[in-house]
């Protein structure tokens, strides 16, 4: 017979976080960058009294237990309230993407059944081209006070503080099934229909527990903590749940991602600690650049969603201080899979070596499991050169999609596939060197795109670089390069003088071309299906192909 330890058996609950957060962190600030640029203050307490408002207003409205909510918002105090008053009452916080095509917005709403949505004013338009088509939506709420009211055809909108505003600021937190769902993201949808992904209290509070970990962000309530990854994109990364948790200050941006305004927040707020791709992060760099300005406060960004430019890494590094993180995750890992962390074995290394290590996708984090199996379904070594499918389990990893059949995404003993194309060297250090569609196979031998990206984007006068592969008559596929220059274009030879050495000679593209700028994903990644579509006979008469 099995014997059970003597402990209490608490559920893991998302309310947890705020509850802990106001009685041991009450006086700590949030602050937020509203929509006309002002700056919003208030503290945790503040944030749990209104978050209990909320949810008693939720109440009122009808939304049970299990009920999707659905918010189009932006990185505010009242999506950061919702995340609490939702999910903390037992229904399902679905965070719409707003950079999804309309036609995939409408579809994700729809699918998820969302009951109510709560919107900010920006997308006010937005709903309205939809809202005749969303079947499931009773109601509609904006996140704003009488005074922002807008003209708008929506019937019947409320407005959030006019909702909230008669409510208790005490509630009683519902204690349920750990498992129950929580919070609802959906994927950017690449191919075909977007895919939801349903998170639980427990996997967030696990993730959450692990994330902050000094393995992973290391935060403690010494910490100003800018999540410039939106709401919308795994729940900022789990920064709304692990900075009340620790007791950090949170310091959200809204909707205005420039580079003067990050720099504003980061100077003004003193943030020590920030996450986003790559693309905002070049944004605050070259602000920087320009005024000749610095980051004093700012240690640490995470910095995922892509790979990394070291040329990146060594600016934030030796130009202003900043140690970047790299991240690896997805939608499906709630988002946490490898950090770039450093180890005792990494600290022995010559500088060199060490930095080409932390260049990587970084050490799988505890509670998430990883393996690499070649085509063959075989392990591959750990030596940092063979590289296969990557495959991940774990109790903050997805084993399916909302309302889809989910019988065979799973393997047989549930490990989920992640899509990409990895190695994992003896430091345990995983490198993504592609997505298995993205891979490029010339003439039987593999080659990396996103190692040929990373050093091409190192260019003094490279913004942007992607490489694809395409149709080639005698070794079927070869890589082009694809640019936008930053300023003045370089030449094809310039770029192909400056990757001489640093790649084999037959990773070497065969054509390099400029563009203005690249098609995107609604999560900030290049689509590089439209590129391979777009130039895919660039190469198909090429001169000695045959």
């Amino acid at each position: 017979m099995t014997q059970f330890g003597l402990m209490q058996d608490a559920p893991l609950m998302i309310s947890s976080f705020i509850r802990y957060a106001s009685d041991y962190h009450g006086a700590r600030e949030v602050v937020s960058r509203t929509l006309d640029g002002a700056i919003h203050r208030y503290s945790y307490g503040d944030a749990h009294r209104r978050a209990c408002q909320a949810a008693h207003a939720l109440a009122r409205l009808g939304i049970k237990p299990g009920d999707r909510v659905g918010t189009l918002a932006w990185n505010t105090y009242r999506h950061f309230e919702l995340f609490y008053a939702v999910s903390g009452m037992g229904a399902i916080l679905h965070t719409v993407n707003p950079r999804l095509f309309d036609e995939q917005i409408h579809y994700i709403i729809n699918h998820a059944g969302d009951s109510y949505l709560f919107i900010d004013l920006s997308f006010v338009p937005l709903v309205e081209k939809l809202i005749g088509d969303l079947s499931s939506v009773k109601g509609v709420i904006l996140l704003a006070d009488e005074a922002d009211m807008p003209q708008t055809t929506l019937d019947g909108v409320i407005r959030y503080e006019s909702l909230i505003a008669p409510e208790s600021e005490r509630y009683d937190w519902p204690e349920f099934d750990e498992r129950t769902a929580s919070s609802l993201c959906y994927t950017s949808g690449t191919t075909g229909n977007p895919k939801g992904v349903l998170y639980s209290h427990r996997s967030t509070v696990i993730h959450a527990l692990g994330a902050a970990q000094n393995a992973a962000f290391g935060l403690s309530a010494f910490d100003a903590v800018m999540p410039i990854s939106p709401m919308y994109h795994a729940n900022a990364w789990s920064l709304p749940y692990v900075s009340p948790m620790v007791g950090a200050k949170l310091v959200l941006p809204g909707a205005d991602m420039s580079g003067p305004a990050l720099h504003e927040l980061i100077d003004g707020e003193g943030v020590t600690f920030g996450c986003g791709v790559p693309t905002v992060w070049n944004l605050v760099i070259q602000h920087m650049k320009k005024n000749g300005l610095s980051a004093d406060s700012l240690k640490n960004v995470v910095i995922g969603g892509s790979a990394v430019p070291e040329s990146m890494i060594d600016t934030l590094r030796d130009d202003y201080g900043v140690m970047v993180r790299q991240v690896w995750g997805m939608t499906e890992t709630s988002p946490l899979g490898t950090m770039t962390t450093p180890t005792p074995a990494l600290a022995a290394l010559e500088p060199d070596e060490r930095a080409a290590i932390l260049a990587k996708q970084g050490r799988v984090q505890y509670g998430c499991e990883l393996k690499i199996l070649d085509d063959e379904g075989r392990p591959v070594p750990r030596d940092g050169v063979a590289f296969g499918a990557l495959w991940v389990k774990g109790p903050w990893v997805a084993n399916g999609y909302y309302k889809m059949d989910n019988s065979d995404v799973l393997d047989a003993e549930g490990w989920f596939p992640t899509g990409d194309v990895a190695t994992l060297d003896q430091y345990g250090f995983m490198k993504i060197t592609d997505r298995t569609k993205d891979v490029i196979k010339s003439g039987g031998e593999w080659i990396s795109s996103i190692d040929i990206e990373n050093i091409a984007s190192g260019h003094p006068r490279v913004h942007m670089a992607a490489v694809v592969g395409v149709y080639h008559p005698k070794w079927e596929e070869r890589p082009i390069l694809i640019i936008v220059p930053d300023g003045e274009a370089p030449s094809k030879q310039e770029i192909l003088d400056y990757l001489k050495g640093k790649i084999a000679k037959w990773w070497m593209p065969d054509d390099v071309l400029f563009v203005e700028e690249l098609p995107m994903t609604a999560t900030g990644k290049i689509q590089k299906l439209t590129l391979r579509q777009t130039w895919r006979d660039h190469l198909a008469k090429a001169p000695g192909a045959t």
